[in-house]
């Protein structure tokens, strides 16, 4: 393996080792150097993507079984793994300040390179199956993240939340992919193209597109799924700031962009990602407006900005996906920045609300400035490569005909507008407005805590006042993979006066009448908090109780603690079950002519049977005991009859040990329950029907000559094959060494459940 395999291998491998460097005086600092070269490795793979070249790897991934592990890298993969591996980078070094001295810090670490990896894994993946992989890594990582301070219960069950509303959609999603792999014949995503006209035009293509979308849409949080975005700010800020911001809610996105040339095209996606992308960008940016928390502005504030990009994905023209794939860098960068300040001031000053956020000019001058260049980036303005990003989302909507222009155009200025309040609030307010008196304490923050938000703000000035010396032949890279053809991208921040312009204008001028009337604005739409009752969020709170309801009533019926019911209930199952499929398909033949049975045979059978009659009828524990072991010592015969003495030795250890420790805990067990007469009729029925269809069932395999039994095969390859001689112990140990190996780690668990409760005890009696 070479290249983009090792690529992604490389951040599971150094995952190993986090702990130990965890110990260091700079492991964070030490840690982003992975990242760090990656980026130095996938730019210098730039040039070769840039020019049109699909860069790809083919890995061995089961040879035995020939799965494969295909790895590619384009121009929508150039971008996204630079942004994953970029931000990953100041994130480490980030967390190593942030995080110091804390005691799981080495377990962030091994978690944060993980979801990386992981992340990576999406982006370069080339076949769907291994790109689901990688999905479901981040989602179980990202709940690892974000219950990280898993002593809160704010935070367990924002995990639990993103958990189970990412995870959902994700399953929906598995649906859609193994679909759309049936239909097309392949599961490789770049065969996936060459088959887009007649996969749009298969019967199936809609519940592919619907269980696809619920994949994407949920990761990203659109609308309805969008509430636990803001949620997750229970993490720290580097989990904040990277999984939310830049990389993980970006997934859906990518999903997006990458089978937008096999699904995209038809009036189904373009009214779903409109319709969906458009509300859930005005609801975000209104809710961002009216939060107070830092960090749920600024998470409201990324559900609207996803909502503006999969609203331009839906648009689908080239200058739609020009604008999305812009504004997606654009929001990396500002809103990275501004997570990571927002972490920075809540470490040094304790400031978390909004309110809060004055006089840091002076307290933390480096942090401020880079807060404050990031803000201007997010508020569109001149040189920031924010305005370039806003200027083509202007563009790219008022070219649509009809009314949809302009309504998307009035809808985009008026969620742009409640973000710039954000911008000031969160960039401005702290810069520029002097200290009243909240925040009373604090200092600059380490190197490790301003050194992301300054680069990545610096970024965003750089790339708008040069955005063709980097930003152009990426972007162009990345829209020809979308839209698999060769799109000319010119970027430049001057574009003369123009509607586009006098767009971002009137922006700025609403966003300013926001800002200053926002008091009574505010005040005026409290009404609508009583809303929040009937909303998504409180759908997910209804649906986890009459879960949890229904769970309670399942347990009380099921689980009552007496273990004949449980067995009752599983032999009633079963027998309906498999006697039902048993009428459907006719019956069983039976040939007990063809049966050939001895004298000892038939003599073990009936003691056998004597012996479960006796213990059936007997009143004393004793005499039952005894019966049954006489049942399990005929088995054991029976075994050595048929020549298998491992078993019957096993059989004979496990009975005489049955019987030992039943007589010794006898005293400790109650008397005999005296049941009803129709108590021992219902279960004598059900013990002799599930009895008598196991009979059954095993006579009509013992003398079903039209099907090869699978006993040859075992006797065949159990010298060449394994490389023994012992028929059995090949079976247990070879053929079926994953179902040993569930058995010993069942009879392992259930040692160290003894072994607690025996410590429970002593402990108990101890305190006692």
């Amino acid at each position: 393996m070479s290249g983009l395999g090792l690529a992604v291998l490389a951040g599971f491998a150094v995952a190993c080792i986090a702990p130990i460097v965890a110990r260091t005086r700079h492991a964070g600092w030490i840690l982003a150097l992975l990242p760090a070269g990656l980026v130095v490795y996938f730019m210098s793979l730039a040039p070769r993507v840039i020019s049109g070249e699909r860069v790809s790897e083919l890995v061995d991934w089961v040879p035995s079984l020939g799965m494969q592990a295909n790895f590619a890298l384009d121009g929508l993969g150039l971008l996204f793994s630079v942004l994953i591996c970029g931000v990953g980078a100041l994130v480490l070094a980030y967390a190593g300040g942030y995080l110091a001295g804390h005691a799981q810090l080495g377990r962030f670490y091994v978690v944060m390179l993980v979801f990386m990896a992981s992340m990576l894994g999406i982006v370069l993946a080339d076949n769907l199956l291994l790109l689901y992989t990688f999905w479901g890594l981040t989602s179980v990582t990202s709940y690892v993240l974000i219950s990280f301070e898993h002593e809160r219960l704010a935070a367990r069950s924002s995990a639990q939340q993103a958990l189970v509303v990412t995870v959902g959609g994700e399953f929906a999603m598995l649906a859609g992919l193994v679909l759309l792999g049936l239909v097309a014949g392949t599961a490789e995503i770049s065969e996936l193209i060459s088959q887009a006209d007649a996969i749009r035009a298969d019967p199936l293509y809609l519940p592919i597109l619907a269980l696809i979308l619920a994949g994407a849409l949920t990761k990203s949080a659109q609308f309805p799924f969008h509430f636990w975005l803001p949620n997750a700010m229970a993490a720290p800020a580097p989990v904040s700031a990277y999984l939310h911001s830049a990389t993980m809610v970006k997934a859906g996105i990518f999903l997006l962009l990458r089978l937008s040339p096999v699904l995209a095209g038809t009036d189904a996606w373009t009214i779903a990602l409109v319709a969906s992308g458009g509300v859930t960008m005005l609801i975000g940016a209104f809710l961002a407006y009216r939060a107070n928390e830092v960090k749920r502005v600024l998470a409201y504030s990324t559900v609207s900005a996803l909502g503006l990009i999969t609203l331009l994905l839906g648009i689908g023209t080239e200058l739609a996906v020009t604008a999305a794939i812009v504004f997606l860098i654009g929001h990396a960068m500002y809103k990275g920045a501004l997570f990571l300040f927002a972490g920075a001031a809540d470490h040094e000053t304790g400031a978390t609300e909004t309110s809060q956020l004055t006089g840091l000019r002076k307290v933390m001058p480096i942090s401020a400035t880079a807060a404050l260049l990031a803000g201007l980036s997010m508020a569109g303005l001149l040189p920031f490569f924010g305005f370039i990003g806003k200027e083509l989302v202007f563009e790219a909507v008022f070219d649509l005909p009809g009314l949809i222009g302009p309504i998307l155009v009035f809808a985009a200025i008026m969620a742009n507008g409640l973000l710039v309040v954000v911008a000031v609030r969160i960039g401005l307010r702290p810069f520029l407005v002097p200290r009243d008196g909240v925040v009373r304490q604090g200092h600059e923050a380490p190197v490790s805590l301003w050194f992301g938000p300054v680069l990545l703000a610096g970024l965003g000035v750089t790339t708008g006042l040069v955005p063709g010396l980097l930003a152009t032949p990426i972007v162009s890279a990345a829209v020809a993979a979308t839209l698999q053809q060769p799109v000319p991208v010119d970027l430049a921040l001057w574009h003369g006066f123009n509607v586009v312009l006098a767009f971002s204008v009137v922006t700025l001028v609403v966003g300013a009448a926001l800002f200053i009337w926002r008091t009574p604005i505010r005040r005026a739409t409290r009404r609508l908090d009583p809303g929040a009752r009937i909303g998504p969020e409180t759908g997910y709170r209804v649906g986890l109780d009459l879960l949890q309801r229904g769970a309670n009533f399942q347990t009380r019926l099921l689980q009552d603690g007496y273990l004949r019911h449980y067995l009752l209930i599983t032999a009633t199952t079963a027998t309906v079950l498999v006697g039902g499929a048993l009428i459907r398909a006719g019956g069983v033949s039976i040939g007990l002519g063809r049966l050939e049975l001895r004298p000892t045979e038939v003599g073990l059978a009936v003691l056998m049977l004597v012996a479960a009659l006796v213990a059936v009828r007997s009143t004393s524990r004793l005499g039952t005991v005894a019966a049954l072991g006489v049942t399990g010592y005929g088995v054991a015969l029976i075994f050595l009859t048929f020549g298998a003495p491992d078993l019957a030795m096993t059989q004979v250890l496990i009975e005489t040990l049955t019987v030992i420790v039943f007589v010794l805990v006898l005293y400790h067990l109650p008397r005999f329950a005296k049941e009803r007469t129709e108590g021992r009729l219902r279960d004598a029925a059900i013990s002799l029907t599930f009895g008598g269809l196991m009979s059954a069932l095993v006579l009509a395999t013992l003398t079903d000559e039209g099907r090869p039994t699978i006993s040859q095969y075992f006797l065949d390859q159990s010298l060449p094959a394994a490389h023994g001689r012992n028929v059995v112990n090949v079976i247990i140990v070879d053929f079926r060494a994953l179902d040993t190996m569930g058995e010993i780690a069942v009879l392992a668990l259930a040692g160290l459940g003894v072994l607690v409760l025996l410590r429970m005890h002593a402990e108990h009696r101890a305190r006692r």
